[in-house]
């Protein structure tokens, strides 16, 4: 075990099992995340025969930064895990703060046709540890504070469920990173029984879904996960998502010039959903040698998002970060390992 995956409630269990008071989790809550000690050893308010039983049961190890790329108002790092494989995360500083964009998995499944982490299949899951150890180099890193954190790296959070829900009690928890549940966001292709399960839990944690088409016929095309649970199954979950929670959506939205960028596909946009309590984020396309698809010019781009607006759609257009260092998803970990 890790220490990094453990709850509050994981370690108050784990010291009552060795006959020790509860309130012991705190105190090493408050080593590994508000004095970001890096061994037990420096835990000096904890007994030596205590420190001793906790490097028995867990590990302490961290993935280590092997590259780092920086460009105007972002930095993106690559992370080398114990077995060899890597991972990327990428910070950006806005007007409101400093937001990370981690991955959940090493690789992944989804397969959309657009994404360059889907063309590198996934190897494994991530663990709590490995996404808190995200957090906490690149905060070493920047000596700086992150103040939101979004699921939207390599990987399909809910294809690593309950991973990611012990990650975000963990980073949530005012012991730990004590990050407030809506300075982070989930995001998802659409695995309609997670989202049920998400809806259950009536967290005040953001959804957002990567949405990238308006029908069924062009999402079918660049989006796998699309024949499994087709779009009206998909905005049917999400309107009970929106009832039960009160949350406001947000729909991803990757324009690939001549695939889902056409007027109509605005329109249809639109109509799919109005009403609903959600924003649209639309994105440029981030070119990579290896995907054909190409970026929709800029003019589309906005008579795109003018339409929404005229449609009474909520809607923005997503701030490029990066682009003249891959910060596309997977991108620096493609190049890395074709290198290496």
């Amino acid at each position: 075990m890790h220490i990094y995956s453990q709850s509050l409630e994981d370690l108050e269990n784990y010291f009552l099992n060795i006959n020790q008071k509860k309130y012991k989790a705190v105190q090493v809550y408050d080593w590994l995340y508000k004095k970001f000690v890096t061994s037990f050893d420096e835990m000096t308010n904890i007994k030596k025969e205590i420190i001793l039983k906790l490097k028995e049961d867990f590990l302490f190890d961290a993935p280590k930064i092997i590259k780092i790329q920086k460009g105007k108002d972002v930095c993106k790092y690559l992370f080398k895990f114990q077995d060899n494989e890597c991972v990327e995360a990428v910070v950006m500083f806005h007007d409101y703060g400093t937001s990370l964009c981690l991955s959940t998995q090493v690789g992944c499944n989804m397969n959309c046709a657009f994404c360059e982490s889907g063309r590198r299949k996934k190897v494994r899951n991530l663990s709590p540890a490995e996404m808190v150890s995200q957090i906490l180099l690149v905060q070493q890193n920047l000596n700086k504070r992150l103040s939101h954190v979004v699921l939207m790296g390599i990987g399909e959070p809910f294809d690593n469920y309950d991973n990611v829900m012990k990650f975000i009690k963990i980073i949530n928890n005012d012991h730990g990173l004590a990050l407030g549940a809506r300075h982070i966001t989930v995001s998802t292709c659409g695995i309609i029984p997670k989202i049920k399960e998400f809806t259950r839990q009536n967290l005040q944690v953001n959804l957002a879904i990567s949405l990238h088409a308006p029908n069924d016929e062009i999402r079918n095309k660049i989006m796998r996960i699309n024949k499994v649970y087709p779009l009206k199954e998909l905005i049917k979950v999400i309107k009970e998502y929106i009832k039960v929670t009160n949350r406001r959506v947000t729909f991803e939205y990757i324009l690939l010039k001549n695939i889902n960028d056409s007027e109509k596909c605005a329109y249809e946009l639109a109509n799919l959903l109005r009403g609903l309590n959600c924003y649209v984020n639309l994105i440029p396309y981030n070119e990579t040698s290896h995907i054909e698809f190409k970026r929709t010019e800029e003019k589309n781009i906005l008579k795109f998002y003018d339409i929404l607006k005229k449609e009474k759609i909520a809607v923005t257009i997503r701030r490029e970060f990066g682009t003249e260092i891959a910060s596309a998803c997977g991108q620096l970990r493609s190049n890395y390992e074709e290198e290496v």
